[in-house]
């Protein structure tokens, strides 16, 4: 019996090969190259089901019409989405197992199909009758919602042109199999050649797609890197398994800002939207605690508040512990060696515990004036004044620099009850006159000033 034929690609970039490479020449990533049978990299494939003949138009004769958007009914996805779903697309979303991506998809089917418009849900991994249980806990669905469990491709591409939907969801990509290959479901080139299958049907029949994908323990989409980059949007659904919020985060969007995020609470009736994050991080906070600061960071276009807590402690070893959870770990040390140097505060002799409440990770430059504030009111066991919001970036000299849309920072705080907000100096100046008043402000300019908030 004839040995079956297989040849090595990157799973990053999808470079072909012959034999097996420790390092992609392509992308330079090391030990990516994997082995699939030769049928699968579909390259007795690619002219089979090619697009139809289309004649070549001048720039002058493309329509310049806005794309044509679907209303979700779910305000904090239509926002990540960059204001709906657009017409045609095909959107990749991620996450953690167990963290709610069917949940969320099955929610969103609910209430596009309460307005009509029809809907087919195609699920590999559950039956219909899981699929109804846990539909039976959402709410009640319309008849525009049609569900088909099956994995085999060439039966969901024929159903999908027979009833012709305006959403389909494919619950998950790594289960979908294509009979004509030979590798198994979920191998990099079954993935590779549905996605690019589904692609095509989203764009002929301008049906939106959406597709759920597994991650790998690294937090990224199982399979080759390439699907990210064939996909119109790549989304991802985070939260800790510790914590009922989640936040929904685009990484990729045709059609609208990355910057965006939505955020939801898991409840046992599903998700829900929650619309003022900043009351709810800030839930349960103590007030006139040491080592607890609120700052204000910002997601695309919204102001969030947060609690940064910091724990301050001699240490008992001989190497002082660092540990930050929400934010940076490099980024804690090197702030701390700044505020050694520069406030000669002797924190090399300390343990020191970084945290941001509510279970958000927050990496912004803005968040630095915040954990300094919350490392030296633990270090000195002193509390901040009470309702006070502090935001900046710190530089290595020590200077505090401005950050972006401080305006839309105070005018959050304020409406939430702050009447402290310690703030770049050089944003107090640039904007002084556009500040809500009823605020006391402290304009920080050095580190060095920062002294005066402690006596």
């Amino acid at each position: 019996m004839a040995k079956a034929k297989t040849i090595f690609f990157c799973k990053e970039c999808g470079l072909e090969s012959g034999k097996w490479l420790g390092q992609c020449p392509g992308c330079k990533a090391w030990d990516s190259f994997v082995e699939a049978p030769k049928e699968a990299t579909g390259g007795r494939r690619s002219g089979a089901r090619s697009l139809q003949s289309r004649k070549p138009v001048t720039l002058k004769e493309v329509r310049m019409e806005e794309e044509e958007r679907l209303c979700t009914g779910m305000s904090e996805l239509d926002r990540v989405l960059g204001g709906g779903i657009v017409v045609g697309s095909l959107v990749l979303v991620g996450g953690d197992p167990g963290i709610g991506k069917s949940t969320l998809l099955l929610q969103m089917c609910r209430l596009v199909s309460a307005g009509g418009t029809s809907v087919l849900y195609v699920s590999g991994e559950e039956s219909l009758r899981q699929i109804r249980m846990r539909a039976t806990r959402i709410g009640e669905f319309s008849d525009h919602l049609k569900l088909l469990a099956e994995t085999r491709l060439p039966v969901i591409t024929d159903t999908v042109t027979e009833l012709k939907p305006a959403v389909v969801i494919i619950d998950s990509i790594q289960t979908m199999v294509d009979p004509e290959l030979e590798s198994a479901p979920g191998s990099v080139g079954q993935v590779r050649e549905i996605t690019s299958a589904l692609l095509r049907l989203a764009k002929e029949e301008e049906i939106s797609i959406f597709i759920i994908g597994h991650v790998t323990k690294e937090g990224q989409v199982a399979g080759p890197r390439m699907l990210e980059h064939m996909v119109d949007t790549v989304l991802y659904f985070e939260g800790e398994s510790v914590s009922s919020y989640r936040v929904l985060r685009a990484v990729k969007n045709r059609f609208g800002s990355t910057n965006e995020i939505g955020v939801f609470e898991m409840l046992s009736t599903g998700l829900h939207e929650v619309e003022n994050p900043s009351e709810h991080m800030l839930m349960g906070m103590p007030e006139g605690e040491p080592g607890s600061v609120v700052t204000v960071t910002l997601e695309g276009t919204r102001p969030i508040l947060v609690e940064v807590q910091a724990l301050i402690c001699r240490t008992s070893f001989q190497l002082p512990r660092r540990t930050a959870v929400g934010t940076d770990y490099n980024r804690l040390n090197l702030l701390m060696a700044v505020m050694e140097r520069r406030l000669g505060v002797q924190l090399s002799g300390c343990d020191a515990y970084i945290n941001v409440a509510g279970g958000m990770r927050v990496t912004e430059p803005a968040l630095d004036l915040g954990m300094v504030l919350a490392i030296l009111s633990g270090y000195r066991n002193q509390a901040l004044p009470v309702r006070s919001v502090a935001f900046g970036e710190v530089g290595l000299t020590g200077e505090v620099r401005s950050v972006s849309q401080s305006r839309l920072r105070v005018r959050e705080a304020a409406k939430l009850g702050y009447t402290t907000c310690i703030l770049p100096q050089a944003d107090l100046q640039a904007a002084q006159e556009e500040l809500p008043d009823g605020i006391t402000y402290i304009g920080i300019k050095n580190l060095t000033e920062l002294k005066k908030l402690f006596h």
